[in-house]
């Protein structure tokens, strides 16, 4: 089974005004946690777009205009994307994506590759998240320790990285520190094998 770590940064939080700014994804094998393939881009947006932008949210990833504008077409990254779950032979059964808000990163990681081409394709419907892979471990040892229960401790990727003495996520927020963070927290709450 693949995991597909995957994290994006936007312009703001809501799909139907903002636009993906950053995708990033790192196709894992969930056995042995060998990365298999990578995939980084920074997404062109119209001046309109980007006039569109939430300023908190732009003061957590630090991109400005002139970011974006050096970025790649949409239509070139959803392209590369495709060839790349056909060369990983990404499927249903074979592979799910894995992010800290999937409901969040699914949404507009759609802005780049419509549903109803991911559903020809085949692709994972199953969007499983960290917080709640924390969250049951969190209630489990919670059984001992109410220390550990997840409202305890937090839930965040930060705050989860907190409990098992991790860094937290670099920033400015940019997706691929999104995912290589995300897959730390990943080894130490679940682990591979």
């Amino acid at each position: 089974m693949l995991g597909i770590f995957l994290d994006t940064e936007t312009n703001g939080l809501n799909a139907f005004k903002h636009r993906i700014l950053q995708i990033a994804l790192k196709i894992v094998d969930l056995t042995s946690g060998h990365v298999v393939d990578v995939y980084e881009a920074t997404i062109q947006q119209p001046r309109e777009a980007w006039e569109m932008s939430d300023k908190a949210s732009l003061k957590v990833n630090g991109f400005r205009y002139e970011d974006i504008e050096l970025g790649i077409k949409a239509d070139v990254a959803a392209a590369e994307i495709t060839n790349l779950f056909q060369r990983n032979n990404i499927q249903r059964g074979k592979a799910v994506f894995i992010c800290q808000n999937p409901s969040f990163d699914r949404i507009f990681f759609s802005q780049l590759i419509d549903p109803d081409v991911q559903e020809g394709f085949k692709w994972p419907y199953y969007w499983l998240d960290l917080a709640s892979m924390y969250w049951a471990e969190g209630m489990r040892k919670g059984k001992q320790d109410p220390a550990h229960l997840p409202w305890v401790t937090g839930f965040s990727k930060d705050k989860i990285a907190s409990v098992y003495k991790l860094p937290p996520e670099k920033t400015p927020h940019r997706a691929m520190n999104g995912v290589d963070h995300l897959l730390m927290c990943y080894q130490k709450v679940i682990g591979f094998g």
